[in-house]
């Protein structure tokens, strides 16, 4: 398996891109791709045991957070790359993809998780929260 690095600007500048062209209809769009890469990270996960330490382990590897707290219905993230402090708005919206996937293959359920916090708004940590 092949992986390409992409930076934190290069994503920013990805994300104004698609708001400028989609408006905030990119954010679903970002939202369904972290879907995607979340079903990856969670058939990883599935195959090797102590299933939300290694979704964060991986995570982490793979540079989408500096560190992540999963396995409960909140989960706080520190370091998003998606995070772009000042935008004043959530921008983390394939993250919040990729732990809601990974929150429904482990419960075998549907799940939708909410930005609450986000750094891009001036929290010091980005906090999604359960919906329903």
């Amino acid at each position: 398996m092949r992986f390409v690095k992409i930076s934190q600007p290069e994503i920013e500048a990805v994300r104004k891109l698609y708001e400028t062209v989609m408006s905030y209809a990119s954010h679903g769009l970002f939202f369904h791709e972290g879907l995607s890469l979340g079903g990856d990270i969670a058939g990883i996960a599935s195959k090797a045991g102590e299933y939300f330490e290694t979704c964060r382990r991986v995570l982490i590897e793979r540079g989408w957070v500096e560190d992540i707290s999963l396995g409960g219905d909140e989960v706080k993230v520190s370091g998003s790359i998606e995070a772009t402090p000042g935008n004043g708005t959530e921008t983390c919206h394939r993250l919040r993809g990729i732990i809601s996937k990974v929150y429904e293959q482990e419960k075998g359920r549907r799940l939708k998780f909410a930005e609450v916090k986000c750094a891009s708004k001036g929290a010091s940590e980005c906090i999604f929260k359960l919906e329903g």
